[in-house]
């Protein structure tokens, strides 16, 4: 595989899920997810003790994730990387938000089902975003 096709798109989504994450989670459904915690509550760190560093990671993880997906599945619309990106989305965060349900008090459904719309909204949009910097180029 080549680590030139990867980086560009992998860094563009981690980008567009830093951004869509503060975007959806930090503003839109900030107060709702507040208020549909689990049993266990005070569980987030204040914003002044966020460790940045590590979140820009974890979302850029996310980022290089669709590119090599992609690559390996020959999705390069951006049409196509919507969609991949929307099931990719469902099935991660469905997988992790009904584990994390089932065996912690961390969560509530309502905060479950919530977390499973944003993360899917914002894969589909990352995905939309990587497949179109994978096709720059084709004549198809």
């Amino acid at each position: 595989m080549n680590i030139k096709k990867l980086l560009l798109p992998g860094i563009a989504g981690g980008v567009v899920f830093f951004l869509l994450g503060w975007l959806i989670y930090g503003v839109v459904l900030m107060d709702f997810m507040k208020a549909h915690t689990g049993l266990v509550s005070a569980v987030d760190r204040p914003p002044n003790q966020m460790l940045f560093p590590y979140l820009f990671l974890g979302n850029l993880f996310s980022g290089f994730m669709f590119p090599y997906i992609f690559l390996r599945a020959s999705v390069s619309k951006w049409m196509d990387g919507l969609i991949m990106g929307g099931i990719l989305g469902f099935l991660i965060s469905a997988s992790y938000d009904c584990i994390t349900y089932a065996t912690t008090f961390l969560t509530s459904r309502s905060a479950m089902a919530a977390d499973i719309v944003g993360y899917t909204i914002m894969s589909a949009v990352a995905g939309a975003i990587v497949a179109w910097l994978l096709g720059r180029g084709n004549k198809s």
